[in-house]
């Protein structure tokens, strides 16, 4: 089985940066992973993903170039590095892996899910 923990949230200024962690445990080779958020009331929206071996990286249009996902597989480590924050951006935001497939923005497809960590951007 896999548990994933993320870290690194917290409350920053609009055109801040923060660098989100997500940590596992248990066996992940050839996992996809991603990252999701959702906003109070909202829908859980798709925002990156990455391949196994770091290959292939798809965002979603609203976080391409502000934001970059990126994998140490040798820690068990995924990260999100978000710069440029803007309000839109505060929602709780998890990591998710994938076992199977290809990589995908379908949450649909991932089986294990993180409890999530909280960003807050003030304006």
């Amino acid at each position: 089985q896999v548990q994933l923990v993320e870290s690194g949230g917290g409350l920053v200024q609009a055109g801040g940066s923060l660098r989100l962690s997500c940590t596992a445990s248990g066996r992940t080779f050839g996992y996809h992973m991603g990252w999701f958020r959702q906003a109070p009331g909202k829908e859980r929206e798709f925002v990156a993903a990455i391949s196994w071996n770091a290959g292939r990286t798809y965002y979603a249009d609203s976080v391409k170039v502000r934001f970059t996902i990126s994998r140490d597989n040798a820690k068990n480590t995924l990260y999100l590095q978000m710069n440029s924050l803007k309000p839109e951006d505060t929602a709780v935001y998890s990591c998710a892996a994938d076992p199977y497939g290809s990589i995908s923005y379908d949450p649909d497809e991932y089986d294990y899910w993180g409890q999530g960590t909280q960003v807050t951007v003030s304006s």
